[in-house]
């Protein structure tokens, strides 16, 4: 059963709403992340995070009130369900020399807090320890990989497609990128090498979605010359949507289930390719397309109204009136 046989949704009529919603999230995700900051985890900012699990029930004051001795912007948080009984310690980095010993101080530290606080016994399940130096050149490795699948999408396209389709996908995939971070920002998800490559993976996705849209238009452009690009678009767009559903609906379902049970740790690499998908799916429709369409707009107005073309000399329509 075709769950779309003959659709006929006139989606570039909303382009300009879709634009200006858009742009309201990503402005107000700026504007959080400006004044309260890009929470990095510990794979960038660096310091200790370990994760102990109690025999016993334990709250989140008596844990917080445990370590409340060590210096610095402590965090404590539960880890997975209730039911196990585990917690997260994270300690920001410090100045001390990056040395084995001194690495260790901090998760050692916290090992010794808890137990002198009385608490239930415990067990430390895993202890993640990152240098400043270290948690340095992992943020900026991640960037340089973000900024490179960029470029590589936009050379792509550039030599597939229209030079205005190419500038659509890679504002589609701009988009996405930073939705995702609006979103990261709101629901208070740390940005972690598990969360970069959530992101890398996000800008394939776009990417391969805008890919089929901008094929079908390619294609439709030669067997529609007389209805105009919004027409052709919107077909194209129509054309493809049964596919572009089902592959997003797919995929949700399969990433939805691995944020649902995948333990806490791969819950923010879930949560944003949550969003990413939604977002890349509602880009293709909308965004790149209504990009690319009012750059060809642009375009061919200049080519129209430039002084040497035969359409912009004046005189010529009047002519052409009187030969008729």
């Amino acid at each position: 059963m075709q769950l779309f046989k003959t659709p006929d949704f006139n989606f570039i009529r909303w382009r300009w709403q879709a634009l200006v919603l858009s742009t309201v999230v990503i402005v107000a995700g700026a504007v959080m992340i400006a004044t309260r900051g890009l929470s990095l985890g510990i794979d960038f900012s660096g310091g200790t995070a370990v994760v102990v699990r109690f025999d016993q029930a334990v709250t989140e004051d008596q844990v917080r009130r445990a370590v409340d001795s060590i210096p610095g912007d402590k965090g404590v948080q539960r880890f997975g369900e209730i039911a196990d009984r585990e917690w997260l310690i994270r300690l920001p980095q410090t100045r001390a020399p990056e040395q084995g010993a001194a690495l260790e101080q901090g998760s050692q530290q916290i090992v010794d807090l808890l137990r002198k606080a009385g608490l239930p016994s415990f067990q430390v399940i895993s202890t993640d320890i990152v240098g400043p130096v270290i948690g340095a050149d992992l943020q900026r490795r991640g960037i340089y990989a973000t900024l490179a699948s960029i470029i590589a999408v936009t050379l792509y396209i550039a030599f597939r497609f229209r030079f205005s389709f190419a500038v659509g996908a890679i504002a589609a995939t701009l988009h996405d990128i930073f939705v995702t971070f609006a979103f990261l920002t709101f629901f208070g998800y740390e940005l972690s090498l598990n969360v970069v490559a959530a992101i890398l993976t996000i800008t394939g996705y776009s990417v391969n979605d805008t890919i089929v849209i901008f094929d079908r238009v390619r294609e439709n452009l030669r067997s529609m010359r007389r209805d105009s690009l919004e027409q052709v678009v919107n077909t194209s767009v129509n054309q493809t949507l049964a596919r572009t559903v089902i592959t997003a609906g797919t995929t949700f379902l399969a990433v939805l289930s691995l944020y649902l049970f995948g333990g806490e740790v791969l819950r923010g690499f879930a949560f944003t390719m949550l969003v990413g998908i939604i977002s890349g799916t509602y880009s293709t429709v909308f965004i790149a397309s209504a990009i690319a369409i009012i750059l060809s707009q642009r375009r061919r107005a200049a080519m129209t109204a430039a002084p040497g073309r035969p359409e912009a000399r004046p005189g010529r329509k009047a002519r052409g009136a009187q030969a008729s």
